[in-house]
């Protein structure tokens, strides 16, 4: 039996980034992951800015070699298209110049971003790393918990545990009590084409909100080596009530749609076009318990607007890290102790989780969606808040601010 303070359950961006946390901070863990990497995941691929600002947070290096890393492509903003067609372009960071500012945004296919932060646990002294090994029981004792596969040839004895092995997590399911809800869950599919047209010349990503694929939406995302992540999603209770087949309307909306075709006229699909889930954060959920917290997937924390999961579980890694030290200096893993990290966890993505959850609720409304968008256009106030969804993070500074609100009404 392996015995540790910590152990994290995936090696995935959350769990990787509370392993990295606690490395700095001195405290020794075990992380565990089914898998051997580098492994691929189905995803949209976005590196908002909050991957950086997080990184940076816990060690400036590791961020910086995310910067050199090859295999990404450098974003510097989004690019939105209303049901309408009316299209926003709101970069990451207001006003940036290419010249001067580093980019804040990436776009990296998870094979290699996951592979990356997984190098990184590597690089850590205090960080032991087990690959190719599934946690299917756990077991609360007294001191801790006893984690296990189901052949029990391997198991680890560890005072907390920190469970970032996504959507479908068992122990989210079994002992956190969160299961899965339709209209607070997402379908999601994704392809990887080579010579798709008329991508934005600083790698905006794109958002398409049109009126046949509501509430959802298809994204084309720009990757190295001229590829693009193109894929959609939608609310999972529309899809079941509806009776879609997401990858049917997703090729017959690039072959059929007029704008589509012209842009995919040249285009190859290079890869398998896959499926996967998205746990969104629509709702305030009790993501800790005794002993234990939730990240990333797991804790169903996902922005339900964007479908952005990657920057909010670096975040999620992060507090959970610091709260994991907090609760083994005072020695106390209680339930009631380590509610301390859902509270930071909803004090810094609550605000924008709230904001994002009603825009997707105007995405059922197309004539409310297309003014919002037109309004969007004109009035930079709003852009920028838009915009510190993808970077800045804390919205609560923006919407506590008398001088936000005058220069809204204002249209500045």
């Amino acid at each position: 039996m392996i015995t540790t303070s910590v152990c994290i359950i995936g090696a995935g961006p959350g769990g990787a980034t509370a392993a990295l946390q606690l490395d700095r901070l001195g405290v020794s863990c075990v992380v565990v992951d089914k898998a051997v990497f580098p492994r691929d995941k189905v995803c949209g691929d976005g590196l908002s800015g909050k991957v950086i600002t997080a990184l940076e947070k816990i060690d400036p290096a590791v961020a910086e070699r995310l910067r050199r890393l090859v295999e990404k492509e450098n974003s510097w903003g989004v690019t939105f298209v209303s049901p309408g067609r009316q299209s926003m372009d709101v970069p990451y960071k207001p006003n940036y110049n290419k010249q001067e500012d580093s980019p804040i945004g990436f776009v990296c296919k998870r094979i290699h971003f996951d592979n990356f932060m997984v190098d990184e646990l590597k690089r850590s002294p205090n960080v032991r790393l087990y690959e190719g090994v599934s946690i299917e029981k756990y077991t609360e004792e007294a001191d801790g918990y006893v984690l296990s596969g189901n052949a029990g040839d391997f198991t680890v004895k560890a005072q907390l545990v920190i469970v970032a092995n996504g959507a479908h997590s068992s122990f989210t399911r079994d002992v956190a009590g969160i299961r899965m809800e339709p209209k607070y869950y997402a379908a999601g599919i994704r392809a990887y084409y080579k010579g798709v047209t008329g991508m934005h010349t600083d790698s905006f990503i794109e958002l398409h909100f049109l009126k046949n694929l509501l509430p959802g939406y298809l994204w084309i995302f720009p990757l190295p080596n001229g590829e693009a992540n193109v894929g959609m999603d939608m609310l999972s209770d529309a899809v079941r009530d509806r009776k879609i087949n997401l990858k049917t309307l997703l090729t017959d909306t690039l072959k059929n749609d007029p704008i589509f075709a012209e842009r995919f006229k040249h285009a190859e699909m290079v890869s398998s076009l896959d499926g996967y889930g998205l746990p969104l954060g629509s709702k305030k959920r009790r993501l800790s318990g005794s002993r234990y917290m939730l990240v990333g997937d797991a804790a169903f924390i996902i922005d339900p607007f964007t479908g952005e999961g990657i920057g909010n579980a670096l975040y999620c890694g992060a507090i959970a890290g610091k709260q994991a030290a907090t609760c083994l200096s005072a020695n106390d893993f209680s339930a009631e102790t380590l509610l301390a990290y859902d509270e930071s966890v909803y004090r810094v993505l609550g605000p924008e989780l709230r904001l994002s959850y009603k825009l997707q609720q105007l995405v059922k409304y197309p004539r409310l969606f297309n003014w919002l968008m037109k309004m969007g256009m004109r009035n930079k106030q709003l852009r920028d808040v838009i915009s510190s969804m993808f970077y800045e993070v804390d919205l609560r500074k923006k919407l506590t601010r008398p001088s936000f609100y005058f220069k809204l009404l204002l249209n500045r």
